[in-house]
C-alpha cells in the first residue's frame, strides 16, 4: 500500500519503521524538509519528499504534526492522494505545554480531530494519540497473544475506518471501535484511555470511563 507521513517525529518516525518493514511503500515529509531525512530514508527505504508531495497517490496519510502546525499546512496538501484515502489523525491538544489557545475546541467545543478535520477539509480517523511511540517498535504483538495491547479508533467514515483498523492489526495490534468523531473526546489526553497499555476488554472499559470534560491541565 502506498502511504503518506507527515510528521518524522515519534510517531511518524516509528511507524515508517515499521510501515516500511512490513513491505508498504512510505513516503515521509517533515517540516525541515527533505534533506533532513535522509537518515530515516537510508534506515527505512522510505521516501523523503516536501509536505506538499506526502500524500501523492496515497491510499492512507498519517498527520503527525503539533496541533498548532496544522493551519500552516500546505493549501490542498492531500490534493492528488488517491481515491478514497483514509487520513489518520495522530495530534493532541496541549494549549498550556505546546499549542497555546484554540478558540475552535476551547470555544466551540470541537474535538481536537473535528478541529483538525475542518483545518485539513478532509475527514480524519483519529488513531495513535495515546500511543506511546516506542510501543509501536516494542510492543506488537501477533492475532490472539495474550500480550497484545489495543488501540481506540474514532471516525465518522466507516470505509475509511475500516482500512485504518486493518493497517493497525496489521502493525501487530487489536483495535476497538470508539466511535465518530464527535465520540473522539474520549480517548483525548486527560482521560482513561490516553496511555493506557491494554487489550480490548480495558480499552473498552476505559473509553465508557471518560469524561467529557477537559481537566485543568488540558485547558487553555
Amino acid at each position: 500500500m502506498k502511504i503518506g507521513i507527515i510528521g518524522a517525529g515519534n510517531i511518524g518516525g516509528n511507524l515508517t519503521r515499521r510501515l516500511t518493514a512490513l513491505g508498504h511503500d512510505v513516503s515521509v515529509a517533515n517540516s525541515r524538509g527533505p534533506h533532513t531525512l535522509t537518515a530515516l530514508a537510508e534506515e527505512t527505504g522510505a521516501t523523503p519528499v516536501p509536505v506538499g508531495e506526502a500524500a501523492r497517490g496515497a491510499e492512507v496519510v498519517v498527520v503527525t504534526i503539533p496541533l498548532k502546525a496544522v493551519p500552516d499546512l500546505p493549501s490542498g496538501v492531500l490534493d492528488g492522494a488517491a481515491e478514497g484515502v483514509a487520513v489518520i489523525d495522530t495530534g493532541n491538544y496541549y494549549p498550556k505545554q505546546r499549542d497555546g489557545r484554540i478558540a475552535g475546541i476551547e470555544d466551540e467545543g470541537l474535538t481536537e480531530s473535528r478541529w483538525t478535520e475542518r483545518q485539513l477539509g478532509h475527514p480524519v480517523i483519529k488513531a495513535f494519540n495515546g500511543t506511546y511511540a516506542q510501543d509501536i517498535l516494542d510492543r506488537h504483538r501477533p492475532a490472539g497473544d495474550p500480550g497484545r495491547l489495543a488501540l481506540p479508533v474514532s471516525g465518522d467514515d466507516e470505509a475509511a475506518k475500516r482500512k485504518v483498523r486493518a493497517l493497525i492489526e496489521e502493525l501487530g495490534f487489536d483495535t476497538v471501535d470508539a466511535g465518530g468523531l464527535d465520540d473522539s473526546w474520549r480517548q483525548q489526553p486527560g482521560t482513561p484511555v490516553y496511555g493506557l497499555r491494554g487489550g480490548v476488554q480495558e480499552v473498552t472499559k476505559a473509553l465508557s470511563e471518560a469524561s467529557p470534560e477537559r481537566t485543568a491541565d488540558f485547558r487553555g
